[in-house]
């Protein structure tokens, strides 16, 4: 096994490959007993690659540049047990934690998924996501502030700057296991993004998958503890051609990870961002 104080570890990332029948790409969502539909229509593309520990150089690397920058502090809510409970307790906290590092005048907390690795037949447990992606694209980034937002207010919030920010941390442990590598936006090609439709039983989305580039660079923290937390940029409308618009993002198995390691256990929340 590789040594656990190398810069940068071997990981199998899972990328876009077109549908062979030349169809329009989709995932579905399991939400529909009735549905005879295929969860997808396209197959994950496996390349080794090498992802960077950045720990020790975590400054280098800001939200508006890389499109994501890990930060600390101690969440107040710790169990992470109810939905509820999550909603009440952990949203507010996180978003004042989102206002005060970006600056922004309002953070809608639209969403939450917490992931638990285990055996891929748990029932109702989300396991950590193996494709690399990036949560919205344009158009459902556009139709998410429709969607969380009255009907007064959403025109008002798209005449201004936006962005779809992703809160993700560990819950209880470091997670070793199965971690999260994010991939450096000033890395990545326009043309490496593919619209994908995300249908579910009552709504369709739109996410973006991505194809395989060798320019891309890789990053990851290793053993990220619950007093860490990243920042992931999702969408951004700005106009500024210097700053980040979403970052792409997996999970993947670390060849470190110490022997024994307890099974990841991580949350992510999604917020819409919004500018005065």
């Amino acid at each position: 096994m590789p040594s656990a104080t190398l810069d940068t570890v071997p990981g199998d990332l899972f990328f876009f490959s077109p549908p062979a029948d030349g169809s329009e790409p989709y995932n579905r969502v399991n939400d529909d007993p009735t549905s005879t539909l295929p969860l997808s229509n396209w197959t994950p593309e496996k390349h080794t690659l090498q992802i960077e520990n950045i720990r020790g150089k975590e400054d280098a690397f800001t939200l508006d540049e890389a499109g994501f920058q890990y930060f600390k502090h101690t969440a107040k809510h710790t169990a992470f047990t109810n939905d509820e409970e999550i909603k009440a307790e952990y949203y507010p906290e996180s978003e004042e934690l989102i206002k005060e590092l970006t600056g922004a005048s309002k953070v809608i907390l639209f969403d939450h998924t917490i992931r638990r690795r285990g055996p891929v037949d748990m029932v109702g447990k989300r396991q950590p996501s193996r494709e690399v992606h990036v949560d919205q694209t344009t158009s459902s980034a556009m139709a998410r502030v429709h969607l969380h937002c009255s009907p007064s207010e959403a025109p008002e919030f798209l005449k201004r700057r936006f962005q779809i920010i992703n809160l993700w941390r560990s819950i209880s442990h470091p997670a070793f296991d199965m971690p999260l590598a994010l991939c450096d936006y000033r890395t990545v090609a326009k043309n490496d993004l593919v619209a994908v439709a995300r249908i579910m039983r009552h709504r369709r989305g739109e996410t973006y998958r991505v194809k395989y580039n060798p320019q891309h660079r890789w990053k990851y923290l290793r053993g990220m503890t619950p007093e860490e937390f990243v920042l992931i940029k999702v969408f951004d409308s700005t106009q500024d051609k210097d700053v980040s618009i979403y970052t792409p993002h997996t999970a993947f198995e670390d060849p470190t990870t110490p022997e024994g390691s307890p099974a990841r256990v991580s949350i992510e929340l999604r917020a819409l961002v919004f500018y005065d």
